[in-house]
């Protein structure tokens, strides 16, 4: 059976691979970019602070992606919550690294203009320093979407859900009927929903971010 063949004849299945694969995704992309910006508004201020979040952040990447899921597996077992845990520790370093240089590096006339008009530190924060950062922090939550959009691959490893399944029961059974197509199909979904993931990112830039802010 061809590829193609085997596409049409398995939509329904490769349709819910898509879905569960991109809600895993999209839940974990929500919490990071929660934890992220809360731990760079907390500690931009700190140079000491500020390396703290962003260097245990650089720590949890360098951890290979098997022995983190084998890790949550004893106190979470198997399934959607070791896989979102993951994927949101994964999803940390982009965010915060470019939430605090961007929260850093604000005009620091435009805050002074903030404070003039007597603007407190919270409102300051969240009327005039978070928009300004804006376009830097959603650059690394997007860079974040592409990487855990493919990290969630290995989450079949602990029963997760999405395209991973595909590609590790194609694996699984190699030279066996249809598992080149399995692999095949479970790898080309995940790069069409990188794509279409880059695509609503470019979107959102777009009604977010002024013309003139976009450089």
């Amino acid at each position: 059976m061809s590829l193609l063949d085997f596409v049409v004849e398995r939509r329904e299945d490769l349709l819910e691979a898509a879905l569960g694969h991109l809600t895993i995704v999209g839940v974990s992309l929500l919490c990071a970019t929660v934890i992220g910006v809360l731990l760079a508004v907390l500690t931009y201020r700190s140079r000491l602070g500020s390396s703290l979040a962003v260097g245990s952040t650089s720590i949890i990447l360098m951890v290979p992606s098997f022995a983190l899921l084998g890790l949550l597996i004893p106190p979470f077992g198997l399934g959607f919550t070791p896989v979102a845990i993951a994927l949101t520790l994964y999803a940390l370093l982009p965010i915060v690294r470019n939430a605090t240089v961007a929260l850093r590096t604000n005009d620091a006339a435009v805050l002074e203009a903030a404070a003039g008009v007597g603007m407190g530190r919270l409102s300051s924060l969240l009327r005039v320093e978070l928009p300004l950062a804006w376009p830097v922090i959603l650059a690394g939550i997007r860079f974040s979407a592409q990487l855990i959009l493919g990290i969630a691959t290995v989450a079949a490893y602990v029963n997760g859900p999405g395209f991973g399944q595909l590609v590790f029961r194609g694996l699984s059974t190699f030279g066996g009927p249809n598992s080149l197509n399995l692999a095949l199909s479970g790898t080309f979904g995940v790069l069409v929903l990188a794509i279409m993931a880059d695509l609503a990112f470019a979107a959102l830039r777009r009604l977010t971010i002024p013309e003139v802010r976009r450089g």
